[in-house]
């Protein structure tokens, strides 16, 4: 390696070289534990996490959920909603949610639906139509209307309601064999009460705006 010196000198000068290497060496490595320590101190901790529910499949409006619907998940705490570990099966979905999705109360059909639309009454209808119920979904908007079966006179009941929930699996045509189907909408308070009284007398129908 050193041509030209006695072994003696040689073996030195190389014991010498070698320390150099390893002093570099061992510098370069607690340089980068020293980057590593500094980097873990920096970054911020593991964001808090809650278990959640979430659909395991792709599941339409009306589906009845079971066990097998519905999966925990961990989810960032501060970005969890409310109730969304306390969904139980056996509850009807109010509109349909994709794989993945968090299912809270204000998925399903019951009272906290109402949330979706707040200050906003929820109000079941039974349309004697039954095909007509199939063709309305969760977020359409319609106007009511109410028609005498005697003299065959229509009036708006309910202008802009957004329907909530709609059926699924119910046979097309007049009163669908079963009496008609039922749909989830959300109107005014008052709204609500002329409703409810046209659907003792009158047949009620939808339109869309």
């Amino acid at each position: 390696m050193f041509p030209g010196l006695p072994s003696a000198r040689r073996r030195l000068r190389a014991v010498r070289h070698q320390l150099r290497r390893r002093r570099r060496l061992i510098a370069a490595t607690l340089a980068a534990a020293a980057v590593f320590s500094a980097l873990r101190t920096l970054a911020p901790p593991p964001p808090d996490t809650v278990d959640v529910l979430v659909a395991a499949r792709d599941l339409p409006a009306g589906s009845l959920l079971g066990d097998d619907d519905l999966v925990r998940r961990a989810w960032p705490a501060e970005l969890a909603p409310p109730g969304a570990a306390d969904v139980a099966a056996g509850r009807v979905l109010a509109g349909a949610v994709g794989r993945g999705e968090v299912v809270t109360g204000v998925r399903l059909v019951g009272p906290d639906l109402a949330d979706a639309e707040p200050g906003r009454t929820v109000v079941p209808v039974r349309l004697p139509d039954a095909g007509m119920a199939t063709l309305l979904r969760p977020g359409d908007e319609v106007d009511l209307m109410a028609t005498d079966p005697g003299t065959g006179e229509s009036e708006l009941v309910a202008g802009g309601v957004t329907v909530l929930a709609t059926p699924t699996g119910v046979p097309e045509g007049p009163a669908g064999g079963s009496g008609g189907a039922l749909v989830v909408v959300g109107t005014s308070p008052a709204e609500a009460v002329a409703v409810a009284g046209s659907a003792l007398t009158h047949y009620l129908t939808v339109s869309w705006r």
